[in-house]
């Protein structure tokens, strides 16, 4: 029962939405399950593995939440909303992790043993994001929304993208639990090279297309203002 109260609390902790510990215990599907997957992992390390599948696949009906009984899975874990997450059988989970819809925690269709991840304590698992393989995911980090994580991640991480990259790391831990307020490495590449372009254009006296994102009414000929404010008044 230590587990299912460090469940019960992280949750509360967690979720503002949560207004009491008994309302978590009985509404909650990420929750429940969580509780039911304990008692089936207890039947599987006793060899009765029939029995654990067997409420595995009734938890997966009644919370659409697919945990493998075998999966290791330490107290103090929320799983929020929970529908579409999958964790599979070598998976490994630490204490004060988060995990919203739709995460996958897969192999990679080729591995044999070891073929899940390992989560750290304290990592955070945005909507959608699929980590696949037997990598680690390094405590106190952050996986972005829709991420695909192939390669392990160090310690006090932000990752982002498909595949996914790590776009912050420093000695600082990872506290909020905002989802979307997060880098973007391909937006911030683009904005780097468009500068470069940008000044590149001022030295040559070079004026800009007037479809590039670069055009400004001080880099235009005097023809190519006349279509703009033409294409504007329109």
């Amino acid at each position: 029962m230590g587990k299912v109260k460090q469940d019960l609390q992280v949750a509360m902790e967690k979720d503002p939405a949560a207004r009491s510990k008994a309302e978590v215990f009985f509404t909650y599907g990420g929750f429940k399950a969580l509780y039911r997957h304990r008692i089936a992992h207890w039947f599987y390390n006793h060899k009765m593995i029939f029995i654990a599948k067997w409420i595995a696949a009734r938890t997966r009906r009644k919370t659409g939440v697919d945990i493998h009984p075998a999966a290791q899975i330490a107290g103090g874990v929320f799983i929020d909303h929970g529908v579409g997450v999958v964790i599979g059988e070598t998976a490994e989970i630490g204490t004060n992790v988060v995990i919203y819809q739709g995460v996958t925690l897969g192999g990679t269709g080729k591995d044999t043993g070891k073929r899940h991840p390992t989560i750290q304590d304290n990592v955070m698992i945005s909507s959608g994001a699929k980590i696949l393989g037997p990598i680690t995911i390094g405590h106190d980090s952050k996986i972005g929304a829709g991420s695909v994580v192939l390669k392990n991640v160090p310690p006090h991480c932000t990752v982002v993208g498909v595949p996914g990259r790590i776009v912050r790391q420093n000695k600082e831990r990872v506290d909020d639990l905002n989802q979307i307020k997060l880098p973007d490495p391909i937006l911030e590449e683009f904005k780097r090279l468009n500068d470069r372009i940008n000044n590149l254009e001022e030295k040559l006296d070079i004026h800009a297309c007037k479809y590039s994102i670069t055009m400004t009414d001080d880099n235009l000929l005097a023809e190519e203002f006349e279509d703009n404010d033409q294409e504007k008044g329109e």
